[in-house]
Parts: structure tokens; sequence; C-alpha cells
């Protein structure tokens, strides 16, 4: 069993991780800012590109968890996102092959953050052709193991990992962007990243 927080359209280090082990995801722990739970990176026509999702806590203690993290629904962030990466992505090899099942994420309602990231790995988990299944946590689990990929979730650790490059939307201008979404991957890969997953390291530089 490995542990991992459920992100919004994850990095390609999660799926790295994921894709070799049985998932069970974190229920119980809190909400941090800066960090992929509620954001992604997609490569835009300018470079690396931020789509933040909203939120609200539902109660006000300082410390919230993420489980009970509401989506700001007050405006249009669905359309948004869609409509950045159709603009970023829809001349790439495999993006019209997912395009209407990704379109359902951005036309549901949701009222709370968790439930946009568990869409979301499903997306992505059925794209790639990988078990979907997993468990959840009931309590926080504090006990660090080598299965616990938790810090996954920070975007800005500083640490680095070797990653198998492959060819971006966007290369020829700003070079390769490394641990962008999985969706960068996806549409540019399609059945090929698993392959490219399967060959990046966790190990750090």
């Amino acid at each position: 069993m490995a542990l991992f927080i459920p992100l919004y359209f994850a990095p390609v280090l999660q799926y790295t991780a994921i894709i070799k082990s049985d998932v069970v995801f974190e229920m119980q722990d809190n909400f941090q800012k800066q960090t992929y739970r509620n954001r992604c990176y997609i490569y835009g026509a300018n470079g690396k590109l931020s789509l933040i999702v909203p939120v609200k806590s539902k109660f006000s203690e300082t410390r919230k968890k993420t489980k009970d993290m509401l989506v700001e629904n007050n405006f249009p962030w669905q359309q948004q996102h869609f409509k950045s990466i159709k603009s970023a992505y829809r001349s790439s090899p495999f993006f019209e092959y997912y395009e209407d099942d990704l379109a359902q994420i951005f036309e549901k309602k949701y009222t709370y953050l968790h439930d946009v990231n568990i869409d979301t790995h499903l997306f992505i988990a059925d794209a790639l052709q990988i078990d979907e299944n997993y468990t959840t946590t009931k309590t926080y689990q504090t006990k660090i193991t080598k299965e616990d990929f938790r810090e996954l979730s920070v975007a800005k650790s500083g640490k680095q990992y070797p990653m198998e490059s492959y060819v971006q939307m966007f290369d020829d201008k700003y070079g390769f962007l490394p641990n962008l979404s999985v969706l960068d991957l996806l549409f540019m890969e399609g059945p090929n990243s698993i392959s490219i997953l399967e060959k990046n390291s966790l190990d750090l530089i």
C-alpha cells in the first residue's frame, strides 16, 4: 500500500508512483496552500501556466481538513480551465481522443474539492488504463514509510528527480518543462504515456 494525497490533475511524478502502487488516499490531512491539492501546471503558449481551483473553507478554524474544503463557484473557473487546456493542447496528437471525457469534469457541478480531485484521478486512471481502485484513510497517518508519497503534493519542494523527456507543445520556445500535470504527457504521448512513466525515477538527483 502506498499513501498519496488526491491532487488536481496531478503532476507526472505522482503517476510515476501510482502506476507501481496500491493506492491509498490520505483523507485526514490539513489543507495547505501552494500545493497541487487545488492547482496544476500545463504548458501554455507563453510557458508554464498555473490553473487554480478556487476554494473556501467550510469551517472558520485556522486548520481546515482538505476533505472539508469547498469549491468557490462564484465565478466560472471550470470554463476558464477548460478553455486554457483546449487553447494549449487542441493541436496536440491525442487531445481530441480524450476531449469528450475530459469535458464532463468541467461540466459537472462540484461542492467539495476532494470530489474534483477524485474525478480527475479516475479520468487519468481510465485514460492510462491503470487500476482505478483505491482505499482511503480513516485517521491521519503520522508514520512515514518508504511508500509515503504525500510530499509529492508540494508544488515548490525544491527537490529534483530524474525525468524522462518527451516532445511538448512549445518546447521549441521554452525547452522541456518537467513534472507538469499528467495531462501534458497524456495529450502528447497517448497510450505511450505509461512507458514514459515507467522510465521515470523517484530517486532524488
